[in-house]
């Protein structure tokens, strides 16, 4: 058993090899060679589009790609339910903005934790649809409950907030926060970018009526995400776009929708990012969802333990590990945090990240860092002797700048 207590799994990961040090797994994970090798043999062996035609390769091709589909829900527990391939999870969050009919009155719920992708888009949409959107301050432990609720009426047609904040590391009571919004008739529209890679992801009676995510964070290609609406809810919402694949006929001037995800997936998809993702989810069951938390949390108690000991770091976000994921944010009393990641990097071969981490709204109104943090992530190949060398680094670079 090696130092990350997972196994000897970061053989999987060549780029380590190099000998770089990666915090930065809230933005983008690495990709094992398992993923790398199941995208190959689609481009070398059966290499053709999906669902047209009946020729050999043709048919391999259509069964990978739906069996993608079959994998990928099952990891995250929506196998009754519709799971449609997207680029990436701004594009899922965008197909239900403009993919819901709005009605005269409506209102539209998120909070300043969101990160662009679950921001900006509703804020054009409102201009465009004429919904009203009310946005939820949340206090500098990311806790959103409470005026969640007080925000909450029967004109609330969804609620779109993160699952995990990707500045906090907060973690969002999902059921409950269901709960209260379908109490009141509101769909929720959960961002799961930074739950699904890390932690496992359970459908429950009061859950989520749409759920986004991306590949790229959990081993899999970028380019590829997903969407998930609750099987019965295919109707809520418009296609982003139709054509080829999408359609069960067509007419002079008529057309007839697919059925279940493929009418939501107009033209020709991204099969091999499919395929990669589909594979990314069977190398983390079998490493095991639960297996992953746990590695993380103590990573996560190593770093916040030894970065309180440093005089000068403020860290942000909770600190009970019950509600808080792999993220460390945190400043440098007087050091500007793009210095202190540049020189980590250049002098360490460590990287993390920093700034406002997509989060304008969180930084300047909330946490009052326009200027952003520093930010530490942390994933299954990490291991408590990097986070030792992280920490280390950084009271050096911290020394000589003082």
């Amino acid at each position: 058993m090696s130092d990350n207590g997972l196994g000897d799994i970061r053989k999987d990961f060549r780029i380590l090899s190099t000998g770089l040090k990666y915090f930065d797994n809230a933005a983008t994970s690495l990709t094992p060679d398992q993923v790398m090798e199941a995208m190959d043999n689609y481009y070398a062996t059966f290499r053709a589009n999906v669902g047209r035609g009946v020729y050999r390769s043709t048919r391999i091709a259509s069964e990978a790609y739906e069996a993608a589909h079959r994998k990928v829900a099952q990891f995250v527990d929506a196998s009754n339910d519709v799971l449609v391939f997207t680029k990436n999870c701004t594009e899922a969050i965008g197909m239900v903005i403009n993919g819901l009919r709005w009605r005269k009155g409506d209102k539209v719920i998120i909070t300043m934790l969101e990160h662009h992708s679950n921001y900006a888009p509703w804020i054009r949409a409102r201009k465009v649809f004429g919904f009203d959107l009310e946005v939820v301050r949340v206090g500098s432990n990311g806790i959103i409950t409470g005026e969640l609720e007080k925000a909450l009426d029967d004109r609330t047609r969804i609620v779109s907030f993160s699952h995990v904040s990707n500045v906090l590391g907060s973690i969002a009571p999902l059921e409950e926060i269901c709960k209260l919004a379908h109490s009141h008739g509101a769909f929720v529209l959960v961002d799961a970018s930074q739950s699904v890679p890390h932690m496992p992801m359970r459908s429950t009676k009061e859950s989520y009526d749409f759920m986004a995510f991306s590949g790229h964070k959990m081993l899999g290609p970028t380019g590829i995400g997903a969407l998930v609406i609750r099987r019965g809810l295919e109707d809520e919402i418009d296609p982003l776009s139709v054509g080829g694949g999408a359609v069960k006929d067509v007419s002079l001037d008529e057309y007839e929708l697919a059925e279940g995800w493929e009418r939501f997936e107009a033209g020709t998809p991204n099969i091999a990012g499919a395929i990669g993702l589909a594979r990314a989810a069977e190398y983390l069951d079998g490493i095991g969802m639960q297996r992953v938390r746990s590695h993380e949390e103590k990573l996560l108690e190593e770093m916040m333990s030894m970065l309180s000991g440093i005089e000068g770091i403020k860290i942000y976000g909770p600190n009970d590990m019950r509600v808080k994921s792999g993220i460390v944010s945190f400043s440098v009393d007087g050091l500007s945090p793009h210095i202190i990641a540049s020189l980590l990097d250049s002098e360490y071969g460590i990287a993390v990240r920093s700034g406002h981490m997509c989060c304008y709204p969180l930084m300047k109104y909330v946490l009052g860092k326009p200027e952003g943090l520093i930010r530490a992530s942390v994933y299954i190949y990490n291991t408590i002797k990097e986070v030792d060398y992280f920490i280390s680094s950084l009271r050096k670079i911290i020394a000589k700048m003082r």
